[in-house]
């Protein structure tokens, strides 16, 4: 899941130890500090030039399709890729971890989707230090913290989903879940995400730095327009698990609440389950990401629509970026006029509104991920 970044490791292992996953399996971990695999071959002059991918965490299908493609770029440009992960979308601490670990090895550079902002200074450390630094899925705060960013137009994912409901909403009044991804940290996926939702419902943002800070209540002017109220604000830390207790949570305060904003798939699809097994029918469940596995949710009607976006593409950009580096010491850059590289999003749904592009499932079929 997912993401302006502020704030979120793994201990590097010896070539023979390999942490292996597949599918939407969790990948075990492979030491206290973290999870680790390498992937080489020789490239550059006078050895093997390394790159270091450090992914949030192991367990969401997301991140290991974003390795699997890493993994399949690298061998085409001559890289040894060494990936890592944190142990939950806000361990920093094994990210730092894994930065020093980068550049006392002498990598070329490092891909990474931060995990909060308090990796700021070893990312800066490895600039120093020689290292081309690529941020992917989540953007620094400030951008400059990266060389470049390959992301998600996340504000936009989120507008998707939200014009998507609105119209779908066709004047009704509006009760709505917020499913975050954290409250103790300020990530910028997390913001992005959260307000491009409330923007495609036409809800002012109120902070546009901190998520929460709207009006809980009043009207919204998406689609037909109509009356809303913010029922709750929950996070999920991006899981299945998290998605379900935090739906559950906001039952209990409002059992009346029609329209779910989930971060992530697997915070909807928890989300989906708990409405399931309270009996709720008629909640429409919005979210972000694009996984093949969750398509049937979306075909059934569990997820109303999911704003898809490309990891494959983020983490094949990163790598072609130090491959390049490498070949002509030029930097990659980001997009003029943005802090990051759009890598693009889809809707996919199957209840088209009008006024919103969308894809059907069987389309999205061919261009999901996982």
């Amino acid at each position: 899941m997912t993401s302006h970044a502020k704030t979120r490791p793994q201990r590097r292992v010896a070539a023979g130890l390999l942490c292996i996953g597949a599918g939407a399996l969790a990948l075990t971990s492979c030491s206290s500090g973290g999870t680790a695999s390498s992937q080489g071959t020789s490239g550059g002059k006078g050895g093997k030039v390394k790159v270091a991918l450090i992914l949030k965490e192991f367990t969401n299908p997301y991140w290991i399709s974003m390795e699997k493609t890493a993994k399949q770029e690298a061998a085409k440009k001559g890289i040894e890729l060494q990936v890592t992960a944190g142990k939950s979308d806000d361990d920093t601490t094994s990210q730092i971890t894994q930065i020093e670990q980068a550049i006392a090895a002498g990598d070329k550079g490092i891909i990474i989707s931060l995990n909060g902002d308090a990796v700021n200074n070893a990312l800066l450390k490895a600039k120093k230090a020689g290292l081309v630094v690529v941020a992917v899925d989540t953007p620094p705060i400030p951008a400059s913290v990266a060389d470049v960013t390959y992301a998600t137009d996340n504000t936009q994912a989120g507008t998707l989903d939200g014009k998507w409901a609105a119209a779908k909403l066709n004047g009704k009044s509006a009760d709505i879940a917020m499913l975050d991804d954290l409250s103790d940290q300020v990530i910028t996926v997390d913001v992005d995400r959260d307000h491009g939702f409330l923007q495609g419902m036409g809800i002012p943002v109120g902070n546009p730095n901190v998520n929460g800070k709207e009006p809980k209540s009043g009207q919204y002017t998406g689609g037909k327009g109509g009356s809303y109220k913010i029922a709750c604000q929950q996070p999920t830390n991006g899981s299945v698990t998290g998605g379900q207790t935090a739906m559950e949570t906001c039952l209990s305060k409002d059992s009346n609440i029609n329209l779910v904003y989930a971060i992530n798939e697997p915070a909807a699809q928890g989300a989906a389950h708990a409405l399931k097994a309270g009996g709720k029918t008629g909640v429409t469940v919005v979210a972000i990401d694009g996984g093949c596995s969750n398509l049937s949710f979306v075909s059934s009607g569990q997820v109303g629509a999911t704003a898809g976006q490309f990891p494959g593409k983020m983490a094949s950009e990163g790598v072609d970026a130090i491959a390049q580096f490498v070949k002509t010491g030029k930097k990659p850059t980001n997009q003029q006029g943005k802090d990051f590289f759009n890598t693009g999003t889809k809707l996919y749904t199957d209840s088209p509104q009008s006024g919103v592009s969308s894809i059907n499932t069987k389309a999205a079929a061919k261009m999901c991920w996982g």
